[in-house]
């Protein structure tokens, strides 16, 4: 198919749907419950883990379920990269504003925040940015359960901490609070499930 016809689809579909045809409905809806499912399933496995004192496989469930998170807040706030112009581009904002109206979601959503998932992300980078700013103290390059309030021993430097207790994860000294993101995702989940066994629909025209 060539970009003309994409893009006159794309319009058509932006125009007449807002952004997704009432029969590709399910394919979304499906979507969003295997992505908030997958998350959900992470967050499980932290809560009957949270005795065994594993500090790697803490953090790691905690950035798996983080993780499942953000593909989930994609398909209601996608990136904003892109040609505004290009129909393709209109058509993806628009089924994001469909999908948000559909399960009631609006703009300061803890999903909308972005700030957890890109220091997963991102690590890297800010890693050689955090370790050029350090001149002094003892380090702890391992991940760590510990009260949050250890970060503010002076002279220590925490690549991973967690606040079991708290739902509060430090990286690089920045804190997270993670806990409202499964709470967010249970309820999409809820809704998700209800549209599926109901006929597939967002209920949105």
């Amino acid at each position: 198919m060539d970009k003309e016809e994409l893009n006159r689809r794309a319009k058509v579909i932006t125009d007449d749907c807002m952004g997704v045809l009432p029969t590709y409905e399910a394919f979304y809806i499906l979507s969003i419950k295997y992505s908030a499912e997958r998350c959900l399933e992470a967050f499980e496995l932290y809560e009957k883990n949270k005795l065994s004192k594993n500090a790697d496989l803490m953090v790691s469930l905690v950035q798996v379920a983080v993780g499942h998170a953000a593909a989930l807040a994609r398909y209601f706030w996608p990136s904003p990269k892109g040609q505004r112009s290009s129909p393709v581009f209109q058509m993806k904002m628009a089924r994001a504003e469909k999908l948000r109206r559909a399960f009631g979601l609006i703009d300061n959503s803890v999903l909308a925040n972005k700030d957890l998932r890109n220091a997963w992300e991102h690590f890297d980078e800010k890693l050689d940015e955090y370790l050029l700013q350090i001149d002094f103290g003892y380090f702890f390059p391992t991940s760590r359960i510990a009260d949050i309030e250890l970060l503010d021993e002076q002279g220590g430097h925490f690549f991973k901490l967690l606040d079991v207790d708290k739902h509060l994860m430090a990286l690089m000294g920045e804190v997270f609070f993670f806990g409202r993101i499964r709470e967010e995702v249970e309820y999409i989940h809820q809704k998700a499930v209800a549209m599926d066994n109901d006929d597939g629909r967002l209920g949105v025209r």
